[in-house]
């Protein structure tokens, strides 16, 4: 389905990031990976479908790294045809004890940085009249949680960057949309799925549920590969007019 599309996944190297960089080079395209986590690992993982790919360790909290970034996959590869901002970090804390350190590097690297790599890409995408953005974006985009200012504030702005540029790419043949995920079973979800068993005094499955239960309707966790094959639709002809859309998969959380 990708053939020949060369995709920049930021925050690649684990996680929901890895999941998408998998689902895309299944559908044929070549893969620039970049994050922080077990490269090696997550090299060989991709590498393993058959895909070419490489990595940059840009550090998504400098604009100049961004760009740099972006810049070695035209060079590695020819050009960036889809582009996914997923890099992202989290802390929690009540708007008054809020570090404002740690606002600002969740602010620089949940939505800064896919303005700068959007910035970079865009022109090549625009010359070529074929791209793809794609926001990995959040419930949090949508709806609030308390304790989570400074993510819910980014993700908010994520969404409307996507529609911004959506709007502004509406009669080319770059589209533009956000993914917004709810319950995500990863490594750093599981954690506190194993904090909540020890501190309710429950097994897994029962802490597991409880989990879900305050947000989530379905009761059921998100995958990285859900995530990954709507990524892959989203990249797709049959999404060529999908502009603008922030496409929760949250079990119902937002229709609540």
């Amino acid at each position: 389905m990708l053939q020949g599309k060369t995709a920049l996944v930021t925050g690649s190297t684990s996680g929901i990031g890895l999941g998408l960089a998998l689902a895309l080079a299944r559908s044929g395209a070549r893969v620039m990976l970049n994050g922080f986590g077990d490269v090696a690992a997550a090299r060989a993982e991709v590498e393993a479908t058959g895909a070419e790919v490489d990595y940059h360790g840009a550090d998504m909290s400098r604009p100049d790294e961004v760009v740099d970034m972006v810049r070695a996959c035209e060079a590695r590869f020819g050009g960036v045809d889809i582009l996914v901002n997923n890099a992202g970090i989290q802390h929690v804390a009540p708007v008054q004890d809020f570090p404002p350190e740690r606002w600002d590097a969740i602010l620089a690297i949940n939505l800064s940085s896919a303005f700068h790599s959007t910035r970079a890409a865009l022109p090549g995408m625009l010359t070529r009249n074929w791209g793809r953005i794609v926001n990995i974006a959040s419930v949090h985009g949508q709806v609030a949680s308390v304790n989570k200012s400074a993510y819910v504030a980014a993700k908010h702005g994520l969404i409307g960057l996507t529609k911004a540029v959506a709007l502004e790419t509406a009669t080319t043949g770059v589209t533009v949309n956000a993914v917004c995920p709810g319950w995500v079973l990863t490594p750093l979800v599981q954690k506190q799925v194993e904090a909540r068993a020890v501190s309710d005094a429950v097994d897994l499955p029962e802490a597991t549920r409880r989990l879900l239960a305050e947000k989530q309707p379905s009761l059921a966790f998100t995958t990285p590969e859900q995530l990954g094959a709507l990524t892959v639709f989203l990249c797709s002809e049959a999404a060529s007019n999908v502009r603008g859309q922030a496409w929760g998969m949250d079990g119902g959380w937002t229709a609540q």
